[in-house]
């Protein structure tokens, strides 16, 4: 009995090593069980947080940067969305001033959150959203003399010296192919008008696409925002040179206004007006990038932040295009 046992023993194991063989001269892949906590990473946020609350937060971090106690705008801002459970509607400017001051007399952060579960959820999500929206950078004061400064360091998507209007068109319905949400905000202007990379990164997409007629995707290079610009200019939609791979900074000119879309056929205008659409997707695992499960948010709140850092251009007479003067 206990040789027969161990003969089937031997035989199993044999039989096993022949089929991991045979899967192996086919080219079946053996995976062994993961950890299902690899797998885990953010399937759904939103981003509804006001400009007001943006703002004040921002200057809170710029103006503490020299300070004794850094105070950082993201912990703060995900801090409240956590008091919230992420209901921006219930935020007033004294729940703000309250967390900054303790924070200012010494207590830390993560003793503020450590009885709130959900406040590593926030800070991920929102992390994702303005990671490098502030930083060190350096300028030139009147006098030509170089300085250190710190403060925002993303650029508006409308060059300085143009005008814009828009509201928040998020989720507002659209019809054009099929029935679906408008997944980013239109910035009304004039044809012609340059449009700026908001941050640094690669150029991912470009061409024309029927829903945004000629249009540019922007990676940043953390690969956890996705810029898209759409309804480009007819005819001449980029600045000359710019192609798909290529690296562009923030607050560089990469194209121009216009009505283009709603077409099979390129560069048709097909808009009723000229207008940017601007985007932002938040992808935390690549398998979100172009799915079913995009994570698009609203950026209405967030252009109104942008505004106050414009990029000054100005028009190579030569090549008919506009450049940043920072570059």
């Amino acid at each position: 009995m206990k040789l027969r046992v161990k003969l089937y023993a031997i035989l199993s194991f044999l039989l096993c090593i022949a089929v991991l063989f045979s899967y192996s001269a086919l080219g079946v892949k053996v995976v062994e069980n993961q950890d299902a906590g690899q797998n885990k990473y953010i399937k759904w946020m939103s981003f509804d947080v006001p400009d007001d609350a943006l703002v004040k937060a921002m200057r809170i971090d710029i103006s503490s940067h020299s300070g004794k106690t850094n105070i950082s705008w993201i912990e703060v801002l995900s801090y409240l969305a956590t008091k919230y459970g992420g209901n921006w509607k219930r935020y007033q400017a004294k729940d703000m001033d309250a967390v900054v001051t303790k924070l200012k007399t010494g207590v830390s952060m993560s003793d503020l959150t450590s009885p709130m579960k959900n406040y590593n959820y926030y800070y991920e999500a929102y992390d994702a959203v303005l990671h490098g929206f502030l930083g060190e950078y350096k300028t030139v004061d009147s006098n030509g003399k170089l300085l250190d400064k710190y403060g925002l360091m993303v650029y508006s998507p409308i060059a300085g010296g143009y005008s814009y209007g828009h509201y928040d068109d998020f989720g507002d319905s659209r019809s054009f192919g099929f029935r679906r949400r408008h997944l980013g905000n239109d910035l009304m202007g004039n044809i012609g008008t340059p449009i700026i990379a908001v941050e640094s990164g690669v150029v991912e997409t470009m061409g024309w696409n029927r829903y945004g007629g000629w249009r540019i995707g922007i990676r940043s290079f953390d690969h956890k925002r996705y810029y898209y610009y759409a309804h480009m200019r007819k005819n001449h939609p980029y600045v000359n040179n710019l192609k798909q791979g290529m690296l562009v900074k923030g607050g560089q000119v990469i194209g121009y206004l216009g009505m283009t879309g709603y077409s099979d056929k390129e560069n048709v205008n097909n808009m009723q007006k000229p207008h940017l659409h601007f985007g932002m997707e938040i992808i935390f695992d690549e398998s979100q990038k172009e799915s079913n499960n995009e994570i698009w948010i609203d950026v209405y709140d967030i252009v109104n932040v942008l505004s106050q850092n414009k990029a000054t251009v100005k028009k190579d007479t030569y090549s008919t295009d506009y450049y940043s003067v920072l570059y």
